[in-house]
Parts: structure tokens; C-alpha cells; sequence
């Protein structure tokens, strides 16, 4: 995958399809720690011991028409490379965290990518899902919760083009902020 984006839009999608009903993508992007952190934690089935010795295993997958599984491999991967880690923490019927840790100034760092649009395309597919979506960088912190933005909304769809325009709006001009205040 060209950035990290993309393996936490499959990690969230592999979450609804484990039965999650909320998932919470957490970033923190921190440059004096030098640390570049994802974390996606979800309410789905879980994993039982069998199944978390294996998913790393680019050969292994429960989707019955695949032969391959390759997301988390290929973000543990990506994680060891820029002198980082992947940790999973799961029990069956109480959900999954997935945890990748990278060194951010790394030469080999994938770019994060379009966190915006990741979340416009999980929030637009998959509106009856909360998402907790809470992001760090240095000192500024921005945090979206569709739970509580459903509440306000009082019967307009999660999906609805003015909805997922505001969104859009309102992440992008949090992420300029922040670019901007980092420079």
C-alpha cells in the first residue's frame, strides 16, 4: 500500500466485518518523540489464540475467497522497518486493538495519506458505524465522534452530502491548522 491511510481504511473494514458496531482510529504524530503512532481499536468478535498467531501470516486470511491476507503483514512490515512495531491486543467477543508504532523521521516511513478521505469513505459506506477519530499532532489534538455528531444531526443521515461535506471541512481545516502551526 502507497501510505498508511490505506491500512487503516482495510483494518476498519476488516473491524465491520468482524461485527464492530464502534471503532476508534487513533493518530499521534509527535516530532519531538520522533514517534509516528495508529493505532484502530474496535468492539467486534475478536480473535481467539489460533487465529492471532497466524494473522500476520501473509498466507493466511478468514475470508473464504481469498487465499492471501496481506494487510497486517504488510504494515507489520512497514512498522519494522522504520524502527517501529506492530501490536495486536484481542480476546474473542471483547474486540481487537491494533497498535503500529513508526519512527517518524525515518527515510522509509510511508506518508500517512489522505486521513480525510479515509474517513469520509468508512463514514459514507458504513453510516449506522461510530467512529472515534482522535488525532495528535505535537501539542494540537482534533477528535470526531459520528456517535455524538449523529445525536446533533436529530435524523439526517451520517451519509448525506452536506454531512459528509461538513466533515470534510471541518477535518481538513483542523489538519491545516495543525500543518501550519508545526512550521
Amino acid at each position: 500500500m502507497k501510505d498508511l491511510s490505506l491500512h487503516i481504511l482495510d483494518i476498519a473494514e476488516n473491524s465491520i466485518n468482524a461485527g464492530a458496531t464502534e471503532i476508534r482510529i487513533r493518530i499521534v504524530e509527535d516530532i519531538k518523540e520522533n514517534l509516528l503512532l495508529i493505532e484502530i481499536s474496535d468492539n467486534g468478535r475478536g480473535m481467539d489464540d489460533e487465529t492471532l498467531k497466524k494473522v500476520c501470516d501473509p498466507f493466511f486470511t478468514t475470508k473464504a475467497c481469498k487465499r492471501t491476507g496481506l494487510g497486517l503483514p504488510l504494515l507489520a512490515q512497514s512498522a519494522k522497518e522504520c524502527c517501529g512495531d506492530l501490536t495486536i491486543r484481542t480476546a474473542k467477543g471483547s474486540g481487537t486493538t491494533i497498535s503500529a508504532a513508526f519512527q517518524y523521521d525515518h527515510i522509509d516511513r510511508k506518508p500517512l495519506g489522505d486521513m480525510t478521505e479515509t474517513l469520509i469513505v468508512l463514514i459514507a459506506s458504513h453510516p449506522e458505524i461510530d467512529f472515534i477519530y482522535k488525532h495528535r499532532k505535537n501539542e494540537s489534538a482534533y477528535i470526531m465522534n459520528t456517535a455524538l455528531l449523529r445525536e446533533e444531526l436529530d435524523g439526517i443521515p451520517m451519509n448525506s452530502p452536506e454531512v459528509i461535506k461538513f466533515i470534510k471541512d471541518d477535518i481538513n481545516a483542523w489538519l491545516n491548522q495543525a500543518d501550519n502551526m508545526i512550521q
